[in-house]
């Protein structure tokens, strides 16, 4: 069995998919492990015989493939993030990793074991790779003579002790924290409107207008005025319907049919007049709803104000859905090939809007290569740019950071000319799958062996145990600094505490307990400043260690 899985790695890499998948769907005490638990069927195959390691080519394109297509949808909200606390929350990352170097220093001290060692436990239970390799070129400076080899081998070791921890410890932490502040995602998220595509019910409502001050004031300047988060659908005028655009004026004893949350609608009708129970909306004489898909490229990743649906089409989009979930729309808000946009039209317009949003099914399900491949070849030659550090050092994004970093740049630009370099959701979702299954199949494979054959040997444990606490507290501090004394939404801090790990797996854990996409954001906005602070951090545990 070990010859024939070791000579056909694609055999070998969907069994441990095929294994692992389903396990993580078990649940104990509500909670999963998720996709995390390919890892561990990974790390269980691997441990049997040193030649069951997958090539490193899958690990690295499923990493590759998974930060990018995450760095693709989450571009908008890490560009606003930015505006918002984004420093803030950079400088609370550097501060978790430097207290997480600190506890490094003081538990290698205590086990007594060197530099190399601790370099290795340091970036294992952080589970960065980046961080390895640089503690290794550094090394390099130190290793000469015979004991060169057994000098690079130990960061090597302590590393894939440490790693699988620096995995588990963290999701340990994540449901500890959420049952013991008793989180409630969904009513969390609901407060969040600003990141991004969230589960929050939408109702549809009639409002009679009674407010004699609302006359002749323009719908888009009564929503200027009072910010108002919902959308206004058709407008009933004695026996005709309107078109709610934003140029239109209302009138007293209109009918206004307005979408958005219950707490907006309320507050809408508190001011325009009272509520009806006509239900309007169901009338489809002279105005039309329908779902239109978004496949023409010339309208995938323009905002609504840009396009002027309101002024050139005379429609309304009165909400988006987006995977599974209708997301209220304003003007600021970016369409995406495969989204299905809710229209308010007349019935003899209607032909021309689908035409204007391509309302192609198979135009959505199709990935174009040639952006995809130049997204991801910017990407992984930015990784391989060396960085200069303090002291002579030089330092690499890899392929973790290159990609993200081309895919938050490119998610936020969305297109350049007729260059679309947004994927439809639904071809991102199974990209970033496929790309997170690799990732964890190839990497626990790959350290299977080495964490089953160090674990009981002499100090092996001690080191296991100390990674795993210097995991878990890192992991458990920022969770409860972030909440409790800094106010960020767990929602966002899973999102956060995976990027400062800067583990997909942990990511991947953390949309599955929120089932929601306001975890990337967390993730996108820390994940490139942690991975430079950590390769720094790696090397200074070497130069203390070696000037002491």
């Amino acid at each position: 069995m070990v010859e024939i899985l070791s000579g056909n790695p694609l055999l070998y890499l969907f069994i441990v998919a095929a294994l692992g998948y389903p396990l993580g769907k078990i649940k104990v005490m509500g909670c999963g492990l998720g996709v995390a638990a390919v890892l561990f069927v990974g790390l269980a195959f691997g441990s049997i015989d040193p030649a069951l390691k997958l090539p490193e080519i899958i690990y690295v394109l499923g990493l590759v493939l998974f930060v990018y297509t995450v760095g693709l949808s989450s571009g908008p909200e890490f560009t606003a993030s930015l505006k918002r606390e984004g420093i803030r929350n950079n400088f609370f990352a550097a501060g978790i990793l430097a207290f997480a170097c600190l506890l490094i220093f003081v538990l290698s001290r205590l086990i007594g074991v060197d530099s190399a060692m601790a370099a290795g436990m340091f970036a294992g239970s952080l589970t960065n790779t980046p961080a390895l390799a640089g503690a290794l070129e550094t090394l390099k400076g130190y290793a000469t003579g015979p004991e060169a080899g057994k000098l690079l081998s130990e960061p090597v070791v302590a590393y894939s002790i440490t790693y699988p921890m620096g995995v588990i410890g963290v999701l340990m932490a994540m449901t500890f924290a959420r049952r013991l502040w008793k989180v409630d995602f969904a009513k969390e998220a609901r407060g969040m409107r600003a990141f991004g595509a969230l589960n929050e019910p939408l109702f549809t409502r009639d409002i009679r207008v009674t407010n004699p001050e609302v006359e002749n004031v323009m719908i888009r300047e009564l929503f200027r005025r009072f910010k108002w988060n919902a959308v206004f659908g058709r407008i009933k005028r004695e026996e005709h319907f309107l078109v709610a655009v934003g140029g239109l004026t209302l009138k007293t004893g209109d009918l206004v049919v307005v979408v958005g949350p219950e707490d907006e609608i309320r507050r809408i009708m508190e001011y325009l007049g009272e509520p009806t129970g006509n239900h309007i909306e169901l009338d489809r004489s002279e105005v039309e709803v329908r779902r239109i898909f978004v496949s023409n490229p010339d309208v995938a990743g323009r905002s609504l104000a840009e396009l002027s649906v309101d002024v050139n089409l005379g429609a309304v989009v009165s909400r988006v859905r987006r995977g599974d979930v209708d997301v209220l729309v304003h003007g600021e808000t970016a369409l995406e090939m495969g989204d299905r946009v809710r229209v308010v039209a007349r019935r003899e317009d209607m032909k021309k809007i689908s035409g204007f949003f391509g309302d192609s099914y198979k135009g959505v399900s199709e990935v174009d290569v040639l952006t995809f491949s130049l997204g991801l070849a910017m990407g992984l030659v930015l990784g391989i740019i060396p960085i200069p550090l303090p002291g002579g050092t030089e330092v690499k994004l890899g392929f973790a950071g290159g990609p993200l970093i081309a895919g938050l740049v490119l998610g936020t630009i969305r297109h350049s000319g007729s260059l679309v370099w947004a994927v439809p959701y639904s071809a991102n979702m199974t990209l970033r799958q496929i790309g997170i299954v690799m990732f964890l199949a190839g990497v626990g494979t790959r350290a299977g062996y080495g964490f089953a054959s160090t674990l009981f040997s002499a100090g092996g444990l001690a080191v296991f145990f100390a990674g795993a606490a210097v995991t878990f507290a890192a992991a458990f501090a920022a969770l409860a600094v972030g909440y409790k004394l800094l106010g960020i939404p767990m929602n966002l801090l899973f999102g956060m505490v995976a990027g400062m790990h800067t583990q997909p797996a942990v990511l991947g854990f953390a949309l599955e307990q929120t089932k929601n996409e306001i975890p990337n954001a967390g993730y996108s906005a820390v994940y490139p400043a942690a991975t430079l602070i950590k390769i720094a951090l790696a090397q200074m545990i070497l130069s203390i260690h070696l000037a002491i």
